[in-house]
């Protein structure tokens, strides 16, 4: 038994392991370093995102100033050939849709395609390929002037080769080449003139509705579709037409020469088919660009010049034109080849 008078007790014994907030040596440069490759990481990783976001970034400033070049580039120039071909060729320029100085066959167009053409030195004849219904008076009066001026010039042939029509004042362009080239469906004539529009006077009569038009000058709403028309408004109006209408018709016999005297002139304001404009002497014969090409050119390789506005090009007229178009319109009735 123990005895209770022993107040000894056996020594405690210590542990050999180190506190638990003594790491060792090794231990702790190891964290140390796998901290300073994490953080050398980490930074690495966000140099990487910054030179990515950098690198995006450049590339959508680059693509944007592309496209700006790109548009800057269509508003200011056609669809021409890059180049002139020097092989011996027939060189093509269209007229397509309405001839206006607003469309792709206006005068401008038209007559800086026809240069183009007859300049290059490879170029044996000039066939104007014609789809046409008609349009300005003035528009195609340069156009023909021109087309007389250049086969002087260049001392090349220029034909006419239609395919649906060629009414009106596309017919006063044709009738200024050297031949004229249809389809036997082909529609053509209508040498005429017209000015049109509306009268809305007895409408407003009728709605209590009063024009309140002022001028300076007796005929200055003469257009005004507002306004009633007086007698000698029409005459006036009928003789600037009557004197349009024999300039067409002048204009027509000079460049068919002879073959335009068997034209019924009391009916010129008809349109025929092709076959019949061939019988009349409105046209020489029945063709089309590949067959003029080949076996009147003798040059079948054919090059098209036609100069054709791209879609900037148009969105950038659109915007310049749109506004007060509509009106504009209204008060000045253009007179049109139809």
């Amino acid at each position: 038994m123990q005895d209770p008078q022993d107040h000894t007790s056996k020594p405690v014994e210590t542990s050999n392991m180190p506190p638990a907030e003594a790491v060792p040596a090794p231990a702790l440069a190891a964290q140390e370093n796998w901290a300073r490759e994490t953080l050398e990481k980490l930074a690495f990783a966000n140099l990487k995102e910054q030179q990515s976001d950098r690198r995006w970034k450049l590339c959508l400033r680059l693509a944007w100033m592309g496209i700006v070049i790109f548009v800057i580039w269509q508003v200011f120039s056609f669809g021409s050939p890059a180049t002139s071909p020097s092989f011996p060729h027939t060189a093509l320029v269209t007229i397509v849709g309405e001839i206006s100085s607003d469309t792709e066959a206006s005068a401008e167009n038209v007559m800086a395609s026809m240069r183009t053409a007859l300049e290059d030195p490879g170029s044996r004849a000039l066939v104007l390929l014609i789809n046409s219904p008609g349009g300005s008076p003035v528009q195609a009066g340069l156009i023909n002037d021109e087309i007389t001026r250049l086969r002087a010039l260049h001392n090349k042939p220029i034909y006419a080769v239609v395919e649906e029509s060629c009414a009106s004042a596309a017919y006063y362009i044709a009738a200024a080449t050297d031949q004229i080239f249809v389809d036997k469906a082909s529609l053509v004539g209508s040498i005429g003139v017209l000015m049109d529009g509306f009268g809305f006077t007895g409408l407003m009569d009728k709605l209590g509705v009063e024009r309140r038009l002022m001028t300076a000058g007796e005929n200055k709403g003469f257009l005004d579709p507002f306004s009633p028309q007086t007698g000698p408004q029409r005459v006036h109006a009928q003789a600037m037409l009557d004197q349009i209408h024999k300039q067409f018709i002048d204009v027509v016999k000079k460049g068919r020469g002879g073959s335009a005297q068997r034209q019924p002139w009391p009916v010129q304001w008809l349109f025929w088919s092709g076959q019949q404009a061939v019988d009349l002497g409105l046209a020489d014969s029945l063709g089309s660009v590949d067959g003029v090409a080949r076996d009147v050119v003798k040059a079948p390789d054919v090059i098209d010049y036609t100069q054709r506005e791209n879609v900037a090009e148009r969105l950038v007229k659109r915007f310049g034109v749109a506004v007060g178009e509509g009106s504009v319109r209204v008060l000045n009735k253009p007179v049109v080849l139809r």
